[in-house]
């Protein structure tokens, strides 16, 4: 039984998902003390009591603790099952949370699988849809295993509706991920997408991509969302290079200018292009497990987060494999498995 401290790290939900993910993976049991511990509502909050119920329908688990508030859970898995599944969250929780704590024992699954699920698909603090169709999930693909990710519609905080679907073509085995070059830059977008909200939103913060980036009118996108289910806003920034695609966003909030918005998405994406290196800082994150359950690889990345050291801590814990973050330059790191 691997015994985990919730309070580990960032002491958020991601030890919660990380450890659920690598536990349909490994067949590892494991219980985690003090869930959540230092958010200001500690305990299962719904989004990660439906990516709980997700990991024991996908695993055939025992589960204790799975109740909202629970500031204890117990995963016991039986084995990862292929299929269909649709999960619900039933608030405006992240779609894509819930999907990463099940994909990754999917990948190598001995089967095909189909997902569906509902809820939010644009959230402050998690990946959006769109990183994961254009940044993360290609990088999957590389490693062997296909993954489709279809957005069939949006979902914003607080009222949620999105629903995306995700169809999985599993391999025996990943490949190593091999990224310490980023390339030439061979596309840029930045999208403003609003959602019941005044179009005039978006176009604020295009003008400020377009002032301090230097992007041209052609590489700036307006959408607007027909019949929503509830107001919302998110600018995303595309950046295409010859071996990585990553997307880097500002989510509207309210009583938050769009100029804010806007500059918040500007600095990262700026960062990113100062240090040259192909991986930003969310992206890390999520490449730690298709990494580890590959048995090796390497990124190069910017300075490590607080949720990539929890994520690299809580892998450990489950994986007997050594992964090592060596710095290169000043804001240039790298990850190496195996």
């Amino acid at each position: 039984m691997i015994e985990i401290d919730g309070a580990l790290g960032e002491g958020g939900g991601q030890v919660v998902r990380t450890a659920l993910a690598l536990s349909l993976v490994t067949g590892k049991r494991f219980r985690v003390e003090n869930v959540r511990a230092r958010r200001a509502k500690p305990g299962l909050r719904r989004q990660h009591l439906t990516a709980v119920e997700a990991a024991a329908k996908v695993g055939k688990a025992h589960v204790e603790g799975a109740a909202l508030g629970s500031m204890t859970l117990l995963f016991e898995p039986a084995r990862a099952i292929p299929g269909r599944y649709s999960f619900a969250i039933g608030t405006a929780g992240s779609t894509t949370l819930v999907l990463q704590t099940v994909l990754p024992a999917l990948l190598c699954a001995p089967g095909r699988s189909f997902l569906a699920l509902e809820g939010g698909t644009h959230n402050p603090l998690a990946p959006p849809f769109d990183f994961l169709q254009r940044a993360f999930l290609p990088l999957v693909e590389s490693m062997g295993p296909r993954v489709v990710a279809t957005l069939e519609r949006p979902g914003f905080v607080p009222a949620g509706g999105g629903r995306l679907t995700v169809e999985i073509e599993p391999v025996s085995r990943l490949e190593p991920l091999a990224l310490l070059e980023r390339g030439e830059v061979r596309r840029r977008r930045a999208v403003a997408l609003v959602s019941g909200l005044p179009a005039s939103i978006g176009e604020r913060e295009l003008r400020v991509v377009e002032t301090e980036l230097g992007w041209a009118k052609d590489e700036l996108q307006l959408e607007e969302i027909e019949n929503p289910r509830g107001p919302g806003n998110v600018l995303s920034l595309e950046i295409e290079s010859e071996h990585v695609t990553e997307v880097f966003t500002g989510f509207g909030e309210r009583g938050v200018p769009a100029e804010r918005v806007a500059a918040r998405a500007v600095a990262e994406a700026r960062r990113y292009l100062e240090a040259g290196v192909p991986v930003g800082e969310h992206l890390a994150d999520q490449l730690v497990i298709p990494i580890a359950l590959a048995g090796g690889g390497r990124f190069r990345t910017l300075r490590p987060s607080s949720h990539l050291t929890t994520q690299l801590e809580t892998v450990r814990r489950f994986i007997d494999l050594p992964i090592a973050v060596q710095q290169k330059a000043d804001d240039v790191f790298e990850v190496a498995a195996g």
